[in-house]
């Protein structure tokens, strides 16, 4: 689980985030991407709709998904303070193992937070 600072909650910061921030797929996700200034933490949501699966499939996907941010925050520290990152799952997220899925989460991200560094 995320620590509550590290967690989108409201749904207009999820709808702002895929409104207005900057947007990167692949096969089987979708990375949107917002800084907010003032932001001391950067926060993550996660989408993963009924036409990936059934609620098993779901809820794996989106542990997944959770523990591949968190290894990101904690073992690399490659997310900058003051992001609002949501990640979508596409159809085809819940057939992939941990590895793949891992794998594209890591190249999404490094595309889209790669000028947000700069």
């Amino acid at each position: 689980m995320l620590a509550s600072e590290n967690r989108l909650l409201k749904p207009d910061d999820f709808r702002a985030t895929m409104k207005n921030g900057r947007k990167v797929s692949s096969a089987h996700l979708v990375i949107y991407l917002k800084r907010v200034p003032g932001n001391a933490q950067a926060r993550f949501g996660f989408v993963v709709g009924k036409i990936v699966g059934g609620a098993v499939q779901r809820n794996l996907v989106k542990r997944r998904l959770r523990a591949g941010i968190r290894q990101q925050i904690i073992q690399q520290r490659s997310i900058p303070e003051g992001i609002d990152l949501v990640v979508r799952a596409l159809p085809g997220a819940a057939q992939l193992d941990w590895n793949k899925l891992s794998t594209e989460l890591e190249a999404n991200l490094t595309k889209a937070l790669g000028p947000v560094n700069a």
